[in-house]
């Protein structure tokens, strides 16, 4: 008799019995296997195979193939689909058993165990003799459509997003040991993690030939090889074909895998909280999908989709380790700095110069500048920047994860990175040069691959002087105060090269009112025609700190964009001289000589936030409004048409949506604190943000003048700019962008302090918190040493103390009432 429970009914028994294991057997050799959230039944009548899968209530796998392992070796499929003896079923009260599944040379014995939260598959399996294998599953899920799920986040971070899936028979293959499914639109997902002790896990994801999604595991003794392109064999997408991995050898004996399926409400792992005066949908679709597609593998991470033709990583773009503010997934962070250290490892040639680039083939590499793992020198130029970016996107990420050991185990490949481009300042002023003197070179020296930037280039200078400010800070922080004041020097030598007129040797344009892009040898100015990520990154980096010019250069592009009524900025405002980059871009507007590149939003949106948040806001509006048109899943958009062109599909395209999070909303993760600096909109007051920091969900409240950060121990509000950082039992207060603590109050109850006012003599905040005998400790630092202060409660003096040696006052109190004002002042 089969046994009919319905999900509300299970919810209920769950409450009562714990783990929930709900099985029946049916006449036809079928057991059902229940858990609050996932049902499945698996097949034992002369075959082993789940023949239906449930998720959340969303029927997920139904048919006869659904679940099963298999193996193709000498030309000959096995398939635990079909059996010629039925194996064994043994039940417990949380476990299900199937013994003796022989197909070919392989016997497998599963184990079910059934919890409330998962149910962990187990696979034992012998093999009688070594096998050459040429397809494996480990087993294979065949979800009912290609639509079943909208993506699967990986392991690492990264992302098979099956709207890219366009044709039958594509596939994926990627190493990872974790996938989450996920359908926004039913807020359903599935997680899937394999642990396979001393054994390597790969997957892939495959568009059937009847539009199902087929999800492979695979388990090698080695890490699995790519089949495509002989002699390079790193193509992980492949089209009319499944046969993404090289065959390999499976050794005779025994091994062990389990896979542990586990439900997830997507909204509540996944989402963004409460976004006000704009599109949220839109806003989390981009980060959740757009953000992530540069992530090729579990250590290739770049800006180009694993979906393009030959699957280009660009390392000289610094914004890699920026895409992982809006992401904000820990498993990004993580994948991340595993990929630096391939990085680190394999792109670094001995005496510092970075390549700037990877691919799945050499077709785009300068002839013979490759190494064996796919880095090289791009066909246009010496692209100087990759030295730059690389160093940025480290200490970016630094303070993304405060991780200080894995940092520093980049110490002295960044020093080596930035010493190298920093030989290239032949003339001492700052500004290095490029491998080419003059344009007649027709070589290109940065993203902006076939324009010829020569000599001393704006674009690269401005990318290193990020990159000497970030080091220089992570060098303080390694206690190498010599190396960041080198770092610092330069950087200031730079910025004030880089900000001198063109007449006197540096790269403003007085007559064009803007940074030019390039000087050659003999002094000419070449890139005069408003580039928009050379002018925005003066600005956004802090190069340009004179009002007047970064009026004059926002301005003149804003009444442009208007008068052209561009969704979003082009590369360039004007055309490039003749002569100056690649015959094919002109006439104007083609390609890198004006149409509209999405990859320097984050700066443009930075550029603009301190200036004039409504015009920031404005394009981030207008790039949501591209995504529901066409999911921005281009290269860039023509000029003319506003229209998608370009195979190259950028995860760049996000970077006004992470512009939006960094310079509107204001978040800022710093290596030892949460720092909050918001430039919002009165549209977007009432925003509440879910935010993880350092594996915590933080929840960021945005409302006019008043901010807030709070993790549920602890919470702080503040009419400005501000910086947080919680433990168990000790909340950290920071001043404005201060990087050390100017308030630390330790608690063991749940705490809420406002700041009221904060400057160098008097400091008061309001403390709400229940009433209790429990003590607080308040440290106040950043007072002036060994002086005398008043401490008041509402008003009334408790007593006067003076400030140690340090410059810090210790106090000891209980919280007496519900809310109170501390004052703390210096005494005249």
């Amino acid at each position: 008799m089969y046994l009919k429970i319905t999900r509300l009914a299970l919810i209920c028994l769950s409450a009562f019995i714990l783990p929930v294991a709900v099985m029946a057997q049916s006449a036809q050799k079928a057991v059902t296997i229940s858990t609050p959230n996932i049902t499945m039944v698996l097949n034992y009548d002369h075959q082993a195979s789940i023949t239906s899968l449930t998720v959340g209530g969303q029927k997920v796998i139904s048919g006869a193939d659904g679940v099963f392992t298999s193996v193709k070796t000498d030309g000959a499929m096995y398939s635990s689909l079909h059996l010629k003896v039925s194996p064994i079923l043994i039940k417990t009260k949380n476990t299900v058993k199937l013994n003796a599944i022989h197909f070919g040379p392989i016997t497998e014995n599963w184990i079910f165990t059934i919890s409330a939260q998962n149910i962990k598959w187990s696979i034992k399996r012998s093999t009688t003799r070594a096998l050459k294998v040429d397809e494996a599953a480990s087993p294979v899920f065949n979800f009912d459509s290609i639509n079943t799920w909208e993506g699967a986040y990986q392991g690492y971070g990264g992302l098979a997003w099956f709207y890219l899936f366009n044709e039958k028979l594509c596939t994926y293959g990627v190493h990872t040991r974790s996938s989450d499914f996920w359908n926004s639109k039913n807020n359903t997902g599935l997680n899937i993690t394999v642990d396979a002790p001393g054994k390597n896990v790969c997957m892939k994801y495959s568009r059937t030939d009847d539009d199902k999604l087929a999800y492979t595991i695979g388990i090698s003794g080695r890490e699995m090889q790519y089949k495509m392109d002989t002699g390079t064999n790193r193509r992980r997408f492949i089209r009319k074909s499944t046969d993404v991995w090289a065959p390999y050898t499976i050794p005779a004996g025994k091994s062990y895998q389990t896979i542990k399926l586990s439900y997830f409400d997507f909204n509540q792992k996944y989402g963004r909280g409460k976004l006000m005066g704009i599109d949220s949908t839109a806003v989390s679709a981009v980060l959740n999908t757009i953000a992530r597609i540069g992530v090729i593998d579990s250590l290739h991470f770049g800006g180009n989709s694993w979906h393009t033709p030959y699957g280009p990583i660009c390392l000289h773009e610094q914004y890699i380790g920026q895409l992982g503010l809006g992401i904000n997934d820990p498993k990004y962070l993580k994948g991340y700095q595993s990929c630096l250290d391939y990085y680190r490892d394999h792109a670094i040639k001995p005496d510092g110069r970075v390549y700037p680039r990877w691919a799945y083939t050499n077709e785009d590499a300068m002839p013979g500048k490759f190494n064996q793992y796919g880095f090289y020198e791009a066909q246009w130029g010496i692209l100087m920047d990759s030295n730059p970016d690389l160093v940025t996107n480290v200490a970016e990420l630094y303070d993304m994860t405060g991780d200080n050991a894995w940092v520093k185990t980049h110490q002295l490949s960044c020093e080596k990175a930035l010493d190298w481009i920093l030989k290239r300042d032949s003339n001492n002023n700052g500004l290095v040069e490029m491998m080419t003197d003059n344009e007649s070179e027709k070589r290109s020296s940065d993203w902006i691959d076939i324009i010829w930037a020569s000599y001393e280039n704006a674009f690269v200078n401005a990318k290193l002087y990020h990159a000497l400010v970030k080091w220089a800070a992570v060098e303080r922080q390694l206690n190498n105060n010599a190396k960041a004041g080198y770092y610092e020097d330069f950087a200031a030598r730079l910025k004030t090269s880089f900000n001198k007129s063109t007449k006197d040797g540096g790269f403003w344009d007085e007559e064009k009112g803007c940074y030019v892009h390039w000087i050659d040898k003999d002094k000419t100015a070449h890139g005069t025609n408003m580039v928009t990520p050379v002018n925005f990154m003066a600005i956004a980096y802090g190069i340009c700190d004179d009002d007047a010019r970064r009026k004059i250069i926002l301005d003149n592009i804003e009444t442009q964009m208007q008068q052209e009524k561009l969704f979003f900025w082009p590369i360039a405002m004007t055309t490039y001289a003749p002569g100056e980059g690649n015959g094919w871009q002109f006439p104007f507007p083609n390609y890198e000589n004006g149409d509209l590149f999405l990859s320097w939003g984050s700066i443009g949106v930075k550029a603009y936030a301190e200036y004039s948040p409504a015009l920031a806001l404005k394009y981030v509006k207008n790039v949501l409004s591209q995504y529901s048109k066409d999911g921005l899943a281009f290269q860039r958009y023509g000029r003319l048409k506003q229209d998608g062109l370009g195979d190259d599909i950028l995860s760049g395209n996000s970077l006004a949506i992470v512009g939006l999070y960094q310079a509107i909303y204001g978040i800022n993760p710093k290596y030892n604190r949460f720092y909050l600096n918001p430039h919002i909109t009165p549209e977007l007051a009432g925003t509440e943000l879910n935010y993880t920091f350092r594996n915590e969900r933080l929840v960021i409240s945005l409302d006019s003048n008043k901010y807030s950060v709070d993790n549920k121990r602890f919470k702080v509000i503040a009419p400005k700019d501000f910086g947080f950082y919680a433990t168990k039992t000790q909340l950290s207060y920071f001043d404005g962008n201060n990087a050390n603590a100017d308030l630390q109050i330790t608690s063991a109850k749940p705490l809420t302090i406002e700041i009221k006012n904060w400057g160098s003599t008097k400091m008061e905040w309001t403390q709400i918190s229940a009433p209790s005998s429990t003590p607080l400790t308040y440290i106040v630092h950043q007072l002036k040493p060994n002086s005398d202060y008043v401490y008041e409660i509402d008003r009334k003096l408790v007593k006067n103390i003076r400030s140690n040696v340090l410059g810090d006052i210790v106090i000891s109190g209980q919280g007496s009432a519900a809310v109170e004002l501390i004052t703390i002042s210096f005494k005249k």
